[in-house]
């Protein structure tokens, strides 16, 4: 049977609730849309960084990167800086457009410099590793200079609340304690402590809750064979004179801390494996990297995994009920988004068949995280049981089967055949990370690269040389001053 909501319910009044509610009234205009949020409840705010897919989400909106960066305390963000993960370098997730150049599907000039053993930071931006933007972007204000951003999480929800109800999407106040389920297995009401409410279709975003696509039969399947974090803590820390152009990922004795910059301040969190420290040691870990105290904000508990079916019947699950795996590479945000926007092309005229397609292209969406994230932790480090135990780890078989062709040459995009063309990292970002870990065989890599014709050497030649050249002669400004030119503005 064929159905066409005209009125959507959004349950849950964080980022992956606003961002659903406003894509799909972006599309459909005429659809009543309505979330629904409690005032009691907080959000979870883990992290407060987006992959380049929230840069789609503002295009879309028609919205200029530079009113969000003043409304949600903003700065920008090039990729993820990892420190001290592997013994030989730091290195820097963050695709260089200059660099990104392919031969039919072969990245010619990371290969170029991978072939040469050039060490990680080879293949970033060295303004990303300073902190500085090319001046050419104030004088040039419709361009930005990143597709990804920091935001004061708090300050993004209030953004976002004002954004919707200015798209005519109702922002009610009220906490769900139930719902009913019809004879069909469709979701008929939902009983509010205010009042009760029916509509044709609804969003479950209500977090680690998952309120209504749980009594629809919706099962979590664990990561933690894979994946060990399992806890978080989470703290401010206070204003720097100027701020990364990166999301720093610290190693830590039994998991990573990440240090996040956005107007005023810090926000900063110890992900960590609870079967080696408690909250309080972690606290302490912190504060010896850091040089001060600091003061929790909030702990989370976490199993890493998602929802075998994130649509059931006329039900969708959308951000943390339907999946968390960890906050690192910030897949949170990206998946909430993808997933919206994937939903925007099927929840008009949907069936069983578009339901069931749906959920494979998120099934695929979410094993690509998973596996991606699992990579980061391949690493050679033995500082502590921890990172020892973790060589002993359980590999899922798809990455396991795609390590051993990537010992010898790069990924390729014919690799990701098969995954939905809506998932999150592809060949090029997990270039950065394998060549971070160090799982390149160089000699490899350079072999294939010299078997190429003349023409392609000289071509990748050329784009270093002049790339280099052009870092060492433009006009640069401090990321600190990029912001405040905006806020002023």
């Amino acid at each position: 049977m064929i159905k066409t909501p005209k009125s959507i319910a959004v349950v849950g009044g964080g980022t992956a609730g606003f961002v659903s509610a406003l894509i799909l009234k972006k599309k459909f205009p005429r659809m009543e849309i309505s979330i629904i949020r409690s005032s009691k409840i907080g959000i979870i705010g883990v992290g407060e960084g987006s992959t380049e897919h929230w840069k789609n989400f503002l295009n879309f909106l028609e919205i200029d990167h530079k009113v969000m960066i003043k409304e949600c305390d903003a700065t920008l963000k090039c990729g993820i800086m990892f420190k001290d993960w592997n013994t030989n370098n730091d290195y820097l997730h963050s695709i260089q457009v200059e660099y990104n150049q392919k031969f039919g599907q072969y990245s010619h000039v990371y290969a170029n410099l991978i072939g040469q053993g050039k060490d990680p930071k080879s293949l970033g931006s060295p303004l990303c590793w300073k902190s500085q933007i090319n001046r050419w972007f104030i004088d040039n204000p419709d361009h930005s200079p990143t597709s990804q951003f920091h935001f004061n999480t708090n300050k993004l929800n209030d953004w976002l609340t004002r954004l919707a109800r200015s798209y005519d999407i109702a922002v009610v106040d009220d906490e769900i304690l139930d719902i009913t389920i019809g004879e069909n297995g469709d979701i008929v009401s939902l009983q509010g402590n205010k009042s009760n409410y029916t509509f044709d279709f609804y969003i479950d975003s209500t977090g680690f809750k998952k309120l209504l696509i749980s009594k629809l039969g919706a099962k979590w399947q664990s990561y933690s064979k894979f994946l060990k974090m399992k806890s978080a803590i989470v703290f401010p820390t206070g204003d720097e004179e100027n701020y990364n152009v990166f999301t720093l990922a610290k190693a830590m004795d039994y998991g990573w801390m990440f240090r996040i910059p956005v107007w005023g301040r810090y926000g900063n969190g110890y992900i960590y494996d609870s079967d080696y420290i408690n909250q309080d040691q972690a606290k302490l870990e912190a504060e010896r990297y850091l040089g001060y105290k600091v003061e929790v904000a909030k702990k989370i508990d976490f199993d890493p995994g998602a929802l075998d079916k994130v649509w059931i019947n006329n039900c969708v699950a959308i951000g943390l009920s339907a999946s968390f795996v960890e906050p690192l590479e910030a897949s949170s945000i990206g998946t909430s988004l993808q997933q919206a926007f994937l939903l925007m092309y099927r929840i008009v005229n949907y069936d069983q068949k578009i339901i069931d397609s749906y959920n494979k292209d998120c099934n695929s969406i979410l094993e690509n995280i998973r596996d991606f994230v699992a990579l980061h932790y391949y690493v050679n480090r033995e500082s502590s049981n921890f990172w020892k135990d973790l060589k002993q780890i359980q590999i899922p078989d798809k990455l396991k089967d795609k390590l051993d062709i990537w010992k010898h040459r790069l990924p390729i995009s014919e690799d990701f055949n098969g995954e939905s063309r809506y998932i999150l990292f592809s060949e090029d970002h997990h270039i950065m990370v394998l060549h971070g870990i160090g799982h390149f065989d160089s000699d490899s890599i350079r072999r294939e690269f010299e078997l190429h014709h003349d023409g392609l050497k000289i071509e990748s030649d050329k784009i270093l040389a002049e790339n280099s050249l052009q870092h060492d002669t433009i006009a640069r400004i401090t990321h600190k001053e990029y912001i405040r030119h905006y806020r002023n503005a």
